[in-house]
């Protein structure tokens, strides 16, 4: 059971926002795109929910064009941010809502929405009033809804972007496995590294209407392929290598291009080993157990960013000299804008 889409190409006014997308997306498995605000994320589940209209290309479930089917027919679930769950309805009832539009009579409703009641962690939950739920309950309630009319696809547009970082942690630990229970593909948009890489099976980074990059969210992040997706992934450290290896502040034993260094490449040169590079701390800040700086080159007057960990870590500041190897396994090469 597959859902696919196939060069999608949506503009408005002239400008492009999908401009020819293609994923692939299979039973059980959780795509997550990920991308910057505007980049065209919450276009392309429109379209696969058949709300936007495409200018250009296919999406398939199973091989099955999807093209002329109207959204109520494509067995697709959406769950939003906003929860979007009806007030004067109790928790059941907007659970079984769809299903009631199903023409399902109200025994088998209840009896449904207590199943996915179950599955989300709320059993006994049926009679509550919304406006009696915390933040992350109603989230689960809604997405109990979006999964009770058994979708072949869900689709989740931003749907912790509402909720404080410990909520939004928790559930981001508690939802993918019940979408695998669940049975579903799901596509999850979001402009949030940290939760991309913790809900996803696989990862695609969208920029600017085009997915340049998918895959394995630790694939994804260590070869990111690509200039642009190297530096929205946090990758500052971009550096043109020439014949030989060279780079400004010496040699790096890789082939000549365009290369990421990893801020985790950096260790301190043993006292009397040979060092890849000599720099001057511009900034170093504390950060959760390591130490981010900011280096000066010497020579090349290059600036870098390394994390660095342990007693050197915590003594550097601004001025001081520090001697450092590159591990070059953490280095990978991309493709230029």
């Amino acid at each position: 059971m597959t859902l696919t889409t196939d060069g999608l190409e949506v503009a408005f006014a002239g400008q492009p926002a999908l401009d020819g997308v293609s994923i692939r997306v299979e039973q059980s498995e959780i795509l997550a795109i990920l991308g910057p605000s505007g980049c065209g994320k919450s276009t392309l589940l429109r379209a696969i929910a058949g709300l936007q209209p495409v200018d250009a290309g296919r999406i398939c479930w199973q091989g099955r064009d999807l093209a002329g089917v109207p959204p109520h027919r494509r067995g697709v679930g959406l769950m939003f941010q906003d929860h979007a769950l009806f007030p004067h309805r109790d928790v059941a009832a907007n659970v079984g809502f769809g299903l009631r539009m199903q023409g399902l009579d109200g025994p088998t409703r209840r009896s449904r929405a207590a199943e996915m009641l179950e599955l989300v962690g709320l059993s006994g939950f049926e009679d509550r009033p919304i406006d009696t739920l915390s933040g992350g309950e109603a989230q689960r309630v809604a997405l109990a809804r979006a999964l009770a009319p058994r979708p072949r696809v869900l689709l989740l547009d931003e749907p912790f972007g509402s909720l404080d970082r410990r909520l939004r942690d928790r559930l981001v630990e508690e939802i993918p496995p019940i979408l695998r229970a669940a049975d579903v593909a799901a596509v999850h948009v979001t402009h949030d590294h940290d939760e991309a890489f913790a809900v996803a099976d696989r990862v695609g980074i969208m920029i600017a209407g085009r997915i340049d990059r998918t895959g394995p969210a630790r694939e994804v992040w260590t070869d990111p392929q690509h200039a642009s997706v190297a530096r929205f992934l946090g990758h500052t450290n971009l550096v043109e290598v020439g014949p030989g290896g060279s780079v400004p502040w010496g040699t790096l034993p890789v082939e000549p291009g365009v290369h990421i260094v990893r801020a985790d490449a950096f260790r301190p040169a043993e006292p009397d080993g040979d060092a890849d590079l000599v720099a001057v701390v511009e900034h170093s800040a504390f950060a959760g157990g390591r130490s981010r700086v900011t280096l000066r080159t010497e020579p090349g007057d290059r600036r870098l960013s390394a994390d660095l960990t342990g007693d050197l870590a915590a003594d550097l500041s601004a001025g001081d000299r520090v001697a450092l190897t590159i591990d070059p396994t953490k280095t990978a090469r991309v493709a230029p804008d």
